[in-house]
């Protein structure tokens, strides 16, 4: 308030000389005597009118300078409420995509994405991976050491495929993966790796011994004209061939594959 005050002051003291320099130079000029009562008012006058007036308007630009500064501060507040706001709708955005347990996408978020890359590529193969005999470990050693065996295996089939292919959990011990632009040698070369990978697993459910771990995989080749839907009837018929010739196997079917 001081600071206002003194730059009134300084305001009204200026106005005062400019006035007394105009009485002092235009009384004489017209003919006119300056005399004390001309030069009293001539200071006082502006002193009267100027103080206050600066005074008010100095108060009022300090008022406007404070309401913007914390219209300023509560605008970046916003801002920084807005995108904190952003980033955790993101987060839960990819959270909302991803397997709670195994971090893949789940099973809505891998068929999505799935529509989506038909659109980018005409050519790929869709494999279901089902863990065998997992019943066995659920009921035997309980859920806790069954949730331990799919997050290996789950591991498994993230180092087996590509940087940039799907892979999803679709059900209980069931898994998904689409390679795309694979042609069908290249995709079994996939599927193998992976399913050597889960043999490679050494797995205690906690009495010291090892349980060996296996999956099935049934494989489909991406065609022209082929829905998503009729390639996972493929490949889970295949899957289902997997298991029928003794589980830990990839059933591709060829010959079946290049007549389609």
């Amino acid at each position: 308030m001081m600071q206002l005050i003194a730059k009134a002051a300084a305001v009204a003291v200026g106005s005062a000389l400019v006035s007394l320099m105009l009485v002092l130079a235009v009384v004489p000029a017209i003919g006119g005597v300056v005399e004390g009562n001309a030069i009293v008012m001539s200071i006082a006058c502006p002193l009267a009118i100027a103080f206050p007036a600066s005074l008010h308007a100095f108060w009022q630009k300090k008022r406007l300078a404070d309401a913007l500064a914390k219209l300023t501060a509560a605008h970046d507040e916003l801002a920084d409420a807005h995108m904190q706001l952003a980033e955790a709708h993101a987060r839960l955005s990819e959270k909302a995509r991803h397997d709670d347990m195994t971090g893949l996408l789940n099973r809505e978020a891998f068929f999505s994405a799935l529509k989506s890359t038909r659109r980018r590529t005409d050519a790929g193969a869709l494999l279901i991976i089902d863990a065998d005999n997992f019943k066995y470990i659920n009921d035997t050693h309980g859920h806790a050491q069954g949730d331990a065996a799919l997050l290996l295996i789950a591991e498994a089939i993230r180092v087996g495929v590509r940087d940039n292919d799907l892979v999803g959990r679709i059900g209980g011990e069931e898994f998904a993966a689409f390679l795309g632009g694979v042609d069908v040698e290249e995709a079994t070369l996939v599927a193998e790796r992976i399913r050597l990978g889960v043999e490679a697993i050494r797995f205690s459910p906690g009495d010291g011994k090892y349980l060996p771990l296996s999956v099935s995989i049934g494989a489909a080749r991406l065609r022209p004209h082929v829905s998503w839907s009729e390639m996972m009837r493929e490949a889970d018929r295949r899957l289902y061939e997997a298991k029928r010739r003794g589980r830990n196997r990839v059933v591709f079917e060829l010959g079946a594959q290049a007549a389609a």
